[in-house]
């Protein structure tokens, strides 16, 4: 048995219009803000995006978008996705492996209770977010789960670096433009 699951088509072409490098962390959102609207608007998926680049040259590896309903897999988060893409393209499963750069990953939100138990295993040693949890469920009705109340804390005590409300009013403007499209909201048993 085999699990595929992929990119939409329009991911790629995007890509290559962007440069290699972003110097900072505000450029870094931007982008994945830009491909959280694109995700919805091209009805690939629902509104979040997560870029993984390296932390400290700014290089770029690659993105993710949410791929839930297309991929017919509760698991196949901009994040999961994002994690996934990166580990296959630089062949490892350990991103902050021996030899490896510090990996940082940019997510258009705060981390739901599986992408947030994913972070510690994946390698990163930096995350950057953008709304709040509680920002995206009200500006979208997803639920984001039982997220640990000291996720932070969780993450620095295991030398992850966090840095949160980047671009967080451009994050939670594309939320909301979501949230007025009437598009699915696939959470569990609808709620």
């Amino acid at each position: 048995m085999e699990i595929t699951l992929s990119l939409p088509d329009w991911v790629q072409p995007e890509l290559d219009k962007l440069p290699t490098h972003f110097a900072t962390v505000e450029e870094r959102m931007a982008q994945v803000i830009h491909f959280s609207r694109l995700n919805f608007m091209y009805k690939t998926g629902g509104p979040f995006a997560a870029g993984i680049f390296e932390r400290d040259s700014g290089k770029l590896i690659t993105m993710g978008v949410n791929r839930v309903v297309p991929s017919s897999c509760s698991s196949a988060h901009a994040e999961i996705m994002a994690l996934s893409v990166a580990q296959k393209k630089l062949g490892t499963f350990d991103l902050g492996g021996e030899g490896q750069p510090a990996h940082q990953i940019v997510i258009n939100g705060q981390p739901c209770a599986m992408c947030f138990g994913a972070i510690p295993w994946s390698g990163v040693r930096s995350v950057v977010t953008a709304a709040h949890g509680y920002e995206v469920e009200a500006l979208t009705g997803f639920d984001e789960g039982p997220v640990h109340p000291n996720w932070i804390h969780e993450l620095e005590k295991r030398d992850i670096e966090v840095i949160t409300d980047v671009l967080r009013k451009e994050a939670c403007n594309a939320l909301a433009a979501f949230g007025r499209s009437g598009q699915i909201v696939y959470n569990g048993r609808l709620g």
